[in-house]
């Protein structure tokens, strides 16, 4: 996503407590840039990061993370051949007709969501496809809100979206996942989600 609101200043004033805020702000902005990154088709280098221990406090000490494993499992769970047991899309999770029944993609859910990018001015970037409604694309968004400082409207957005949907869907990973990367990735996605 690429932002099209320009941050707040505080008018030129600095206090030790603006830096703590800004500190903490950065650094739950920052947990959630990495869950999203986490969550999107797998990349040489996120195999290279999580092995080297640079992604222990989202996946802890997992060990060596081949990256050929680690595409094939984000396969098999998010893409699958013939109808993934993990689809990574709110709609499919809040816009079934029965409890427990999968929902169409780009449902309802996706337009909400869509709603929440345009109120705050920002879009995919260029070359970006996952739909709206991605956990990594509403991770990053969650990341955006917290970086701009604007809790309330995180709040709002968790519980609108995240809080509703991703409990199951992260379930559904650790209940299906043969991988320990996406096991550690959906318990600690929970832990932040709900905090």
């Amino acid at each position: 996503m690429t932002g099209r609101l320009t941050p707040d200043t505080d008018g030129g004033q600095s206090s030790d407590r603006n830096v703590d805020a800004d500190a903490d702000r950065s650094g739950v902005a920052a947990t959630y840039g990495v869950l999203a990154a986490c969550w999107r088709e797998p990349t040489e280098q996120l195999a290279e990061a999580a092995t080297a221990g640079d992604l222990r406090s989202v996946v802890g000490d997992i060990g060596s993370v081949e990256f050929g494993d680690l595409r094939a499992e984000y396969t098999r769970l998010f893409i699958g051949p013939a109808g993934p047991p993990c689809p990574p899309y709110e709609s499919v999770y809040r816009d079934g007709d029965a409890p427990g029944e999968f929902g169409p993609v780009n449902g309802p859910a996706t337009m909400a969501v869509r709603r929440w990018y345009v109120e705050f001015g920002v879009r995919p970037a260029e070359g970006h496809s996952d739909l709206p409604d991605h956990i990594a694309t509403e991770l990053e968004f969650a990341a955006y809100l917290a970086e701009q400082g604007l809790d309330e409207r995180l709040d709002q957005f968790l519980d609108e979206h995240l809080r509703v949907w991703a409990d199951e869907f992260l379930t559904g990973v650790e209940d299906e996942t043969r991988d320990a990367f996406y096991a550690s990735l959906a318990a600690t996605t929970r832990e932040v989600i709900r905090a």
